[in-house]
């Protein structure tokens, strides 16, 4: 511990103390679950992030609160298991794949499935080390002795075992349904990969001949193309204008086919003109309304989006084109008679931005109800899923209870395949672990599955499920905590709860934090079209990044969306700075102290008692509320009590006696100093992970790093309330003065009188007892301190709790404007007066709050009351 002070520079540089400090932390093991049974297990399993990119700032927050909280437990005795991971992203992957493919000439057709699933497993790859080195750069604890991919072989053989338990119960099902297609990548999209956006269309209107030649009908549709599906037009079956011509035929304009008119609740008489075309092939109600009439399905397109055979003359036109033509040719024929201008909201491909097109196609099911119904109930027990903040909760439940089959099957080679075969001659579906035993015979459904669905299992299939002995398992799930964003509670939370509760009979997480969105400095939701990106790799390159951590974690509550603003993270490397510099102070006055040399037995100076008091207030209080996720408190909490108390103040103070002759005083300053630092480097640790390391390996310490260090502990023998009291007499004593000097500029170099009066006895032998840092911090020529003390006519004056100051500046006031400061003042004191007693008048307040609250309150009445007092008198004074 010798010259301490040369091991730290003397400039705080994040980029040179968080070089090679990762390394050290990863080789040394010190993430790793131990599997020690005399400690509590702890799990967060890491949202993993899709191998299609680099991370964005929306990541860096969600992984540093999980970083503190697995930082924090770790140093409480847990035994933790922070699980790191990625996503295989089955469409987002492979249309990056198929891009890079274009730009070289080729297409996934021209390569086949075994050779472009190499070229996506190399992208997995390169991007797989991208995101590593930025956990790294961000400092992350995490275990990768169990890094897991959803593509990897444990995680294939658990989505294999899913998929075919739950087609063994009867929960998954191959149907022809319309689903929504995007033509673009042409695959299947769920309900939740569709971004609805309202766009500028029309309403058709057109009259389809009755085939008796007796009139016609009037239908309206947004979409003339599909028109060439159509197998009825459907009226209400009570609709008086219509009743009489349910069961006869009209003929489908340009197709020239008889089509019946049929009766069907499902028309809203009151909207157009009553009657609707039903092209069921091509719209999931008419699919319904089909399904009732017994109506053929008719699919006139292909799956590029193009006009197939059953189109006629349109056969080969893009659905836009054909629209046009359509148009055009029923405009001949006289059939259209309008074309209604219509905003109308229509869905979009989240993946690839393609217009989603509603269409018949064959695809694989999971029957929701009865598994969201288990979830919904789940929620009615004492082991449910706790949402923070808990409004989300009713988010989560709507959806689960408005929920709808879910189509799992993706038209994709990246991915996993779904385990099903159809026999070559007979089209017998054959469903299971391992592919059938003639399978010469056999051919595998080309499908994959979606890729939430593997992602649904991710808190038990990473732990070595579905072997249910597997050590990881038992031993680690269910999880304790998942954080997560607001935008996927639909897509990845609730799908995990139903799938944890059906194969693992727990819920896979106690709590889920929802946090909100990263947006810019005035609001926006960052994106490419804006611009307004941020990367987070560039935030740490400049201001390190425990700066960056620090913003994310502590810059908004729970749930709420968060702003970016580079400013903020500026004025966190200052205070970075601050701790570095405080350090720095403390360390060269160590004198080569050891750890097994702090003593904290000897004589304490108010100062030393004070923030020993504040030390452990400042411990109770982090911790309650990180139990409580509330980072934003904490990071205020830490902030306020490292610059003010520590920095400000104590280090100030600390300074009389480490430059002083007393050895003994030395010596307790010295050990205080080492045992709040050190306190409050692990306090800060979970959040700046690199500057406390650095800082506590140059503090006398025990143990190879801060990382495994305990997590501080309330003393309550080194709680003093009285010195506490005392020295918040004395601060505001010295920031009175201050403030009064600066009003009539009057540097602190320059001596001047001051005068304090005393409220009594106690508190004149306090200021007596600490007269030492009166003079050294408010520098008079001569201090009086007395219980009675005549005011001086021309003086500036100054209240606080328990006396008055007064400061004889002659010449250098104005009674006018002392007047008129003093009038502010008691302004101030009496708006307090009435704030609080009008609280304590309200009965509610006084029977419902707690009485320590209550006692509070009075207490505050007490004292706004005599320095509202005193400033009355001080103008009277004047005034007299």
């Amino acid at each position: 511990m010798e010259n301490n002070e040369l091991s730290m520079p003397t400039k705080y540089d994040p980029q040179a103390i968080e070089k090679g400090r990762y390394d050290k932390w990863v080789n040394g093991k010190y993430f790793e679950a131990t599997g020690d049974e005399t400690k509590p297990p702890y799990t967060i399993v890491i949202p993993p992030p899709n191998v299609t990119g680099k991370l964005h700032l929306g990541h860096a927050w969600d992984t540093t609160l999980q970083d503190i909280l697995t930082r924090m437990k770790r140093m409480q005795g847990y035994d933790v298991l922070w699980l790191p991971g990625m996503d295989h992203a089955g469409i987002a992957t492979q249309a990056k794949v198929e891009q890079k493919l274009r730009e070289e000439g080729k297409s996934r057709y021209d390569l086949g499935r075994a050779k472009f699933l190499e070229e996506a497993w190399k992208w997995k790859d390169e991007y797989a080390s991208f995101i590593r080195q930025q956990w790294a750069k961000l400092g992350l604890g995490l275990d990768y002795s169990r890094e897991r991919f959803t593509l990897d072989e444990g995680l294939s053989k658990a989505v294999r075992e899913v998929f075919v338990s739950l087609y063994e119960k009867g929960l998954i099902y191959r149907g022809e349904y319309i689903i929504n297609w995007d033509p673009a990548t042409k695959t299947a999209l769920s309900d939740i990969e569709v971004i609805y956006k309202d766009v500028q269309g029309a309403f058709y209107h057109m009259k389809y001949p009755l085939a008796d030649g007796s009139g016609h009908i009037e239908i309206a549709t947004t979409r003339p193309e599909t028109m060439l599906g159509d197998t009825a037009v459907a009226v209400h079956p009570e609709d008086e204008r219509y009743k009489h011509l349910i069961g006869k035929n009209v003929i489908l304009p340009i197709v020239g086919r008889e089509i019946p008119i049929v009766g069907d609740d499902y028309v809203d008489m009151e909207f157009g003109s009553g009657a609707v075309k039903i092209t069921p092939a091509h719209d999931p109600n008419d699919f319904e309304v089909g399904n009732r009439h017994n109506l053929e399905r008719i699919l006139v397109m292909n799956e590029d989006g193009t006009m197939n055979e059953k189109a006629g003359k349109y056969q080969g036109m893009d659905r836009f084109e054909c629209r046009k033509q359509i148009v055009k040719d029923l405009q001949e024929e006289g059939v259209l008679f309008e074309i209604e201008e219509h905003l109308h909201s229509v869905g979009h491909s989240e993946r690839s931005g393609a217009v989603v097109e509603p269409y018949l196609s064959t695809q694989w099911f999971v029957k929701m109800q009865p598994l969201a119904d288990q979830a919904v109930e789940q929620q009615d027990k004492e082991d449910k899923v706790h949402f923070v903040p808990d409004r989300f909760e009713k988010t989560y439940l709507h959806w689960m209870e408005n929920i709808r089959d879910w189509c799992i099957s993706r038209q994709l080679w990246w991915g996993h395949r779904i385990p099903a075969w159809y026999h070559k001659e007979t089209g017998e579906v054959y469903v299971g672990l391992e592919e059938p035993k003639d399978a010469e015979n056999w051919e595998q459904d080309p499908d994959v599955l979606d890729t939430w669905f593997s992602s649904a299992l991710w808190p038990f299939s990473t732990m070595g499920w579905p072997d249910e002995e597997a050590p990881d398992f038992k031993r680690y799930y269910p999880t304790n905590v998942l954080v997560t964003g607001y935008d996927i509670i639909f897509f990845w939370v609730s799908r995990m709860i139903f799938q944890g509760l059906e194969f693992t009979g727990e819920r896979p997480f106690k709590d889920v934090l929802i946090h909100g969105l990263v947006r810019d400095a005035e609001g926006r939701k960052m994106s490419k079209s804006l611009g307004n990106g941020v990367d987070p790799m560039e935030v740490i390159e400049k201001y390190g990044a425990d700066s960056l951590r620090y913003f994310l974690s502590t810059g908004s509550s729970p749930g709420q969306d968060l702003r970016f603003s580079v400013e903020k993270v500026e004025s966190i490397w200052n205070f970075a700075n601050k701790i570095w510099n405080a350090s720095r102070f403390a360390l060269m006055n160590m004198d080569g102290l050891k750890y097994e040399e702090i003593d904290l037995s000897g004589e304490k100076s108010v100062a030393d008692k004070w923030i020993l008091t504040r030390l452990n207030d400042t411990i109770a209080t982090v911790t309650k509320l990180a139990d409580r996720y509330e980072f934003g408190e904490v990071g205020r909490v830490l902030y306020n009590f490292i610059w003010d108390d520590f920095c400000d103040w104590y280090i100030e103070m600390a300074k009389l006696p480490l430059y002083g002759e007393d050895e003994a005083a030395k010596k307790t300053t010295r050990s205080i100093l080492a045992y709040v630092l050190d306190n409050t480097m692990r306090l800060l640790h979970p959040f700046m992970p690199f500057i406390t390391e650095e800082i506590w390996q140059n503090l006398p310490h025990k143990g190879e790093t801060i990382v495994t260090a305990a997590w501080p502990e309330v003393k309550e023998e080194l709680s003093d309330q009285q010195a506490a009291e005392e020295m918040k007499l004395l601060v505001d004593i010295i920031r009175s003065v201050r403030n009064v000097r600066a009003e009539v500029n009057t540097p602190l170099s320059k001596p001047i009188k001051l005068l304090i009066k005393a409220k009594d006895d106690s508190v004149l032998q306090t200021l007596k007892n600490n007269q030492a840092y009166i003079e050294r911090f408010c520098n008079p020529e001569e201090l009086v301190l007395a219980t009675d003390v005549p005011a001086p006519e021309k003086a500036m004056t100054a209240v606080v709790t328990g006396a008055e100051l007064f400061l004889p500046l002659a010449g250098l006031i104005n009674i006018e404007e002392e007047l008129t400061r003093l009038q502010k003042e008691w302004d101030k004191w009496n708006s307090e007066v009435e704030r609080v007693q009008k609280k304590l008048s309200n009965e509610r307040f006084v029977s419902k709050a707690p009485q320590e609250v209550v006692e509070g309150e009075r207490a505050k009445e007490k004292d706004y009351l005599e320095k509202r007092d005193a400033v009355k008198a001080r103008i009277d004074e004047l005034k007299g």
